[in-house]
């Protein structure tokens, strides 16, 4: 079962339960371009007891494809940290962000730092390059074809599902907001994270280079580590077992096995 708090609106969604006392942590995921908050509803069935798995659900899609995307990453984050201060301070807050949620927690863990909130105590960036090296690709001008191609070759939707005409003309508009907020996204130097930032990339992943990643350690005091796995950009779906694993490692939150 999934759950949203009338207190953060549908921005937050809850997938595993709270669970205070001791060593607990609330960690927010961050969905990449075109992604949902249930693209992380199975990392929450291999998390240990103690972590509240939420994650945030952008305009456009699922539950909320009537309203219209959010085509700006400071909108976004603006309106996650303002959610996030809505949570009951039961434990210390985390972020893990893929792709496009990586730079999304960024923005997130520096409003949050800069706030009246606790301050994150770990983001997890995942699949993507330090925001300081941040491209312009002009994503959001890609004909429906090229933005086929794209999912085709990163794996990221099901050949199946890109044959079904019902299915893209859902998935296309939200893509296309998406991309359109990365144009638009535009490197603010700022005063470094105080947290810890692990990166994770996938081995064979074409959309974040070891080199982009490096620059991830400019961007906190807090220290910053490295983690690959198997797989492209979209490595997690193949393995989340193995993802929890390292992110529970990442919060200090190791099961027992």
């Amino acid at each position: 079962m999934t759950a949203w708090d009338l207190k953060t609106g549908p921005w937050i969604t809850r997938y595993t339960p709270a669970a205070p006392g001791p060593g607990a942590v609330q960690l927010v995921c961050l969905p990449h371009a075109g992604g949902s908050a249930t693209f992380f509803k199975p990392l929450s069935a291999h998390m240990p007891p103690g972590v509240e798995v939420l994650a945030a659900q952008y305009p456009g899609r699922q539950e909320r494809r009537n309203e219209p995307c959010t085509e700006d990453i400071g909108r976004l984050a603006d309106a996650v940290a303002d959610a996030l201060g809505h949570l009951p301070d039961t434990a210390p807050l985390a972020l893990f962000g893929h792709s496009m949620g990586a730079l999304v927690g960024w923005e997130v863990a520096r409003r949050l730092e800069a706030g009246g909130r606790s301050r994150p105590v770990a983001l997890i960036a995942s699949g993507r390059g330090a925001p300081a090296v941040h491209r312009n690709a002009h994503l959001g001008r890609r004909s429906d074809a090229e933005l086929v191609a794209d999912l085709t070759a990163l794996s990221g939707t099901e050949g199946a599902l890109l044959a079904d005409p019902g299915i893209l003309a859902m998935v296309l508009p939200v893509l296309r907001g998406d991309y359109r907020a990365l144009d638009a996204f535009a490197y603010r130097p700022g005063v470094p994270l105080r947290c810890p930032i692990s990166v994770f990339l996938g081995e064979d992943d074409p959309w974040a280079r070891g080199a982009d990643a490096e620059g991830w350690r400019r961007e906190t005091t807090g220290g910053t580590s490295f983690r690959r796995f198997p797989g492209g950009h979209f490595y997690l779906a193949e393995q989340w077992p193995a993802v929890a694993t390292a992110v529970a490692a990442c919060l200090g939150r190791v099961p027992a096995s």
